[in-house]
């Protein structure tokens, strides 16, 4: 009985002991990534339309979210393309 108990014990010792090493590992790619990262140039934000801007105004002031603030937007720009393109266009006599 002694010695399975203690046959027992050096196994749940061993076990953690190989476990915390491997746990230890796991952190050093991550290290890895970040720096990858950090090298990697940003993505720049493009420049937002009068449209757009205004859209989102909009959307804010019937404190849209989700799905319906994106649906509402889109639809909003729309128009508003829709509307400055017949004013952008030379009229033809």
């Amino acid at each position: 009985m002694t010695k399975i108990s203690s046959l027992a014990t050096a196994t749940a010792l061993a076990s953690l002991l190989l476990m915390g090493g491997a746990f230890a590992q796991t952190a050093a790619p991550a290290a890895k990534d970040a720096a990858t990262q950090a090298a990697a140039p940003a993505k720049e934000a493009k420049p937002r339309s009068a449209a757009s801007l205004e859209c989102s105004k909009q959307a804010d002031e019937k404190k849209l979210k989700g799905k319906e603030r994106k649906k509402f937007r889109k639809a909003c720009i729309k128009e508003a393309g829709e509307k400055a393109a017949p004013a952008a266009a030379p009229a033809k006599q």
